[in-house]
């Protein structure tokens, strides 16, 4: 009987994880590398790629990198072209880049934001499922991640565009997770609020408070969700595809204990991300 290390090693798999650079998908990048796969980063920052890289490979982990917008097809060719070029595989999808852009109500949103929104969040994740289809895990199996949110599962202020690209991305997992099943698995992690620059508008200067709010006690931590990828790419979930994990610290929970609201919801009607209109 395979052991349980065994069914969580990732050794001599290569992984891509777009938007990871710093919080979930840096920390999904570390936590695969550390379980033995070869990572491949990307961002939209060439410094940040560079220093994520170097990261990596001071914890011995083997990685690179490629800078650019997820948006951007030529972008995400390269990528593929690049690491498939280096690695000789491509075993692990993760699309964790994201816009949560616009920001306010659906009735103010610009529709141009609206399209490039769903550029990064819906399209190009479709895109790279393509593309690594086509490279390596049609002929030879893989898995993929796509990272979604705990707002899919019901309804919150200002965050309208976000959630519904999010909830599209969510319905694309199922889909796909059946056409390309049996030989890669799709799946969802649905983070609730996570300690992240991106976040960093709702928790900064109310995290105790939020962190109270829920059943488990603490808003999350970027390694929080990174455990639950790792588990879903490994081959301890080999019969798992097509489900949304939701790892949101019981946020869930409580919204439907109190009515449908939450106190998330309350930080996010007072509170505006940096660059919102």
């Amino acid at each position: 009987m395979t052991s349980g290390a065994e069914q969580h090693a990732l050794d001599g798999r290569a992984a891509l994880v777009t938007g990871a650079t710093r919080g979930i998908g840096l920390a999904v990048a570390r936590r695969l590398g550390a379980a033995g796969a070869a990572v491949w980063v990307t961002g939209r920052d060439p410094e940040g790629v560079r220093r994520a890289v170097g990261e990596l490979g001071k914890a011995g982990i083997r990685a690179g990198g490629t800078a650019g917008d997820v948006a951007d097809p030529a972008h995400l060719s390269a990528c593929v072209s690049e690491l498939t070029g280096t690695f000789g595989r491509l075993d692990v999808l993760v699309n964790n880049a994201a816009t949560n852009q616009p920001y306010g109500p659906l009735m103010e949103a610009d529709p141009d934001r609206w399209t490039a929104a769903f550029a990064t969040n819906v399209e190009a994740p479709l895109r790279l499922v393509q593309l690594a289809w086509r490279a390596w895990m049609g002929g030879h199996g893989g898995s993929v991640v796509n990272i979604c949110t705990e707002g899919t599962h019901g309804v919150g202020p200002n965050v309208g565009a976000y959630v519904t690209g999010k909830a599209a991305l969510l319905h694309l997992t199922r889909q796909l997770a059946g056409e390309l099943a049996p030989r890669v698995r799709v799946n969802a992690v649905s983070p609730g609020l996570v300690r992240t620059e991106m976040a960093r508008f709702v928790w900064e200067g109310a995290e105790q408070r939020l962190g109270e709010s829920l059943p488990l006690g603490r808003i999350g931590e970027p390694e929080d969700i990174a455990e639950a990828v790792h588990w879903l790419v490994s081959d301890a979930a080999r019969w798992v595809t097509g489900t949304d994990l939701l790892v949101d610290g019981g946020t869930r929970v409580r919204a439907a204990w109190q009515g449908g609201s939450s106190a998330v919801h309350e930080q996010l009607r007072q509170s505006r991300p940096p660059g919102s209109a």
